[in-house]
């Protein structure tokens, strides 16, 4: 039978990266989720989250999963140690609006002319976060918009916690060196809009907090992205967000042809 996947499973050693094929798979994902986002970084769930033991929304019913799995445990939903969830245009349509837009005005990255792909819930099992499951998440992505021909890729990322005093350096940082160009640049929504610019530009030591962010939020700065305007606390996940954008132009031409060049031996 012919495979319906985007690309097919790129490999390195026992791990394995490649798009959820069964709704038990993607019920993995969410039990990963919930034990990531609720069991260690403090997210408040409502009653039916804990009821379930699930991180569950309507996107889940119309994205991509891009799953992580160890074939040592086993190559299905029992093996899934990292998810990543993109979401195109068409799938957002669904819906009535990307998940990013309830925290930021996307209007200007809605409104090009291209494909667009929507990044989030983002996480790793804590027994895997080193840099192998990382780079495969990343070359999944590679893939991925290899493969949909994505000109846009865009997101919420999260700091953890919700005291932006004490994230002043990194939202500060955030702001000077990496901010999205305006004609693609997200803005926080009014009502949850929260300067970055908490410290003067001369106080922060741009090395040493660029060590402190973040691993996801580094992936996106090495891909050459940018942040937007603003940053967004997200009460019920115990983060403050920043909107980050990549144009996949931007990304460097040698990682981009590592993972077309694996994409294409694994097809051959």
């Amino acid at each position: 039978m012919t495979s319906t996947l985007p690309f097919p499973e790129l490999r390195g050693g026992n791990l394995g990266v490649r798009i959820a094929a069964t709704a038990a798979e993607i019920d993995a994902v969410q039990d990963l989720r919930y034990r990531v986002f609720y069991g260690e970084m403090g997210a408040r769930p409502d009653a039916e989250t804990q009821r379930t033991g699930r991180d569950r929304d309507v996107y889940d019913g119309v994205a991509d999963h891009l799953l992580v799995v160890d074939h040592d445990i086993g190559p299905g939903p029992e093996g899934v140690v990292g998810t990543y969830r993109l979401i195109r245009r068409e799938a957002a349509a669904k819906v009535g609006h990307f998940y990013s837009a309830d925290e930021y005005d996307i209007g200007q990255i809605e409104a090009m002319p291209g494909k667009i792909l929507e990044l989030g819930r983002s996480c790793v099992d804590s027994r895997y976060r080193g840099r192998a499951a990382m780079q495969l998440l990343w070359g999944g992505i590679a893939a991925y918009v290899f493969h949909h021909n994505i000109d846009l890729m865009f997101g919420c990322a999260s700091l953890p916690g919700t005291d932006t005093d004490a994230l002043a350096a990194e939202l500060t940082y955030l702001y000077y060196h990496h901010l999205a160009p305006a004609g693609i640049r997200p803005r926080a929504l009014p009502h949850r809009y929260i300067e970055m610019r908490r410290l003067d530009r001369e106080e922060i030591d741009p090395r040493r907090v660029l060590v402190s962010l973040p691993p996801l939020i580094k992936g996106y700065l090495r891909l050459g992205g940018f942040v937007g305007d603003g940053a967004v606390i997200d009460a019920q996940f115990n983060t403050t967000d920043v909107a980050v954008v990549v144009k996949t132009d931007q990304v460097t031409a040698s990682y981009y042809r590592h993972y077309e060049r694996r994409v294409r031996e694994a097809t051959e």
